[in-house]
């Protein structure tokens, strides 16, 4: 009998088991009727739903994120918009339609997603935005999207770190704006079709540890107005950023001119 983590936060645990008629049926059913100090487990399966949440908590825990798939044929499975404490594990979240969406939209929320999937996109997988935006994602794999695997724009200050991104069509992390400033620590961008990391558009970031390595054209893209810590002298001594077939770094004010941008 598979084991109910315990709840921290001193509220119930709402059973999510699509064949078990006694539970809830899908995760959206039991956030309707969880409070404030609920923590949802989801047992393993496939469910189609879309999780939406909005100025409030959210404790969903999935049993692995090789075991629980959320996935949505209409919009993105996951929407976060001011979510300001909580925490999502162990879960996959797939896209499967056909219009713009991400697999996770983090919008103006600073709660902890860890141990899960995004995957197939038709955007980027996960897209970490707004000014309010300082979630904490770790530990994640996203593969498989659209464009980048994790983009952070619209002045998000998220800290990413120890995720894979891997065979995402773009770049495995891209940061975007004036204002954007995320921790990048310990992530290994691979496989992807253009470059490990790309860095725009007045954005900035914090580097360290990161591994860009077997990705398609650079380890890191970064164009002049955008800034760096450490300094692009020292970026290489703390990240590595090879083998990749055409080099380490580029420096260029056309970074998306490879895919007609």
């Amino acid at each position: 009998m598979m084991k109910i983590p315990d709840n921290p936060h001193g509220g119930r645990t709402l059973i999510v088991d699509g064949q078990d008629p006694r539970a809830y049926q899908k995760p959206s059913e039991a956030l309707k009727e969880a409070e404030e100090r609920d923590q949802i487990f989801v047992k393993p399966g496939m469910y189609e739903d879309k999780v939406f949440v909005a100025e409030r908590p959210i404790f969903l825990i999935g049993a692995g994120r090789d075991a629980v798939q959320i996935y949505s044929r209409r919009g993105g499975p996951l929407y976060l918009q001011q979510v300001k404490t909580g925490r999502i594990s162990g879960i996959t979240f797939r896209y499967v339609g056909s219009d713009q969406h991400s697999a996770m939209n983090l919008l103006d929320s600073t709660c902890v997603v860890t141990q899960c999937r995004a995957k197939e996109g038709i955007l980027s997988g996960v897209v970490i935005y707004g000014p309010s935006s300082r979630p904490t994602f770790v530990d994640n794999e996203v593969c498989d999207n659209r464009e980048s695997g994790i983009f952070v724009f619209a002045g998000a200050q998220p800290r990413v770190a120890d995720n894979i991104c891997r065979n995402n069509h773009h770049f495995g992390i891209a940061v975007r704006d004036a204002g954007s400033r995320p921790e990048l620590v310990r992530n290994h961008c691979c496989e992807n079709m253009l470059s490990g990391i790309l860095l725009f558009h007045h954005a900035e970031a914090f580097l360290m540890d990161n591994r860009c390595a077997g990705n398609m054209h650079w380890g890191m893209v970064i164009t002049p107005d955008a800034s760096a810590t450490p300094g692009a002298d020292q970026l290489v001594n703390s990240n590595v950023f090879y083998p990749n077939p055409r080099g380490t770094i580029l420096v260029t004010d056309s970074p998306l001119a490879e895919i007609g941008r």
